[in-house]
């Protein structure tokens, strides 16, 4: 992963819970096929707008419900690899990591809105938020959760050591 990462955030308030982000209605599709309903309970066009590089930002509680991996698979599939919120359900916040998706919690991302364009640096710990000429403080992650995220994800990191 780059040392900084730039995407459009696409901002989404507290208690976005699993259902929301990956609806149980289409859970025996293909990730890719389910990737089309996600968040459409709340946003009927965010699959739509969504592109490769974009910024989940979320606030409260991001995550909470099913700990099914479905609801970050179908984000990834969409072509986000970098979520920040405030604070995250547990097991979803672990399935994002186990994943290869960059989790990052930030206080302050009831400052950032819809489509503002963001740069993480994730090693520093801070999110430049281009739109807007502000800077917030993010979490840093430890050097080995960010050795799975380079991996693409807890499988392909096992994979890597056991052929190593």
């Amino acid at each position: 992963m780059p040392e900084t990462v730039t995407g459009r955030a696409l901002k989404y308030k507290d208690n976005i819970n699993t259902d929301i982000i990956s609806p149980p209605a289409y859970m025996e599709l293909k990730i890719g096929e389910a990737a089309r309903y996600a968040m459409s309970p709340i946003d009927t066009e965010f699959a739509g707008i969504c592109r490769e590089g974009d910024i989940f930002v979320a606030e409260q509680n991001l995550g909470s419900g099913s700990s099914r991996e479905t609801a970050p698979l179908t984000l990834k599939a969409l072509g986000i690899h970098v979520i920040i919120a405030k604070s995250y359900a547990r097991i979803f916040y672990r399935n994002c990591i186990n994943l290869g998706i960059l989790a990052l919690e930030c206080r302050e991302t009831d400052k950032i809105s819809y489509f503002d364009e963001l740069e993480v640096d994730y090693q520093n710990g801070t999110i430049f938020n281009k739109t807007k000429q502000e800077t917030y403080a993010c979490s840093r992650l430890p050097s080995h959760i960010m050795e799975l995220i380079d991996c693409g994800g807890l499988v392909e990191y096992l994979r890597r050591k056991l052929n190593a």
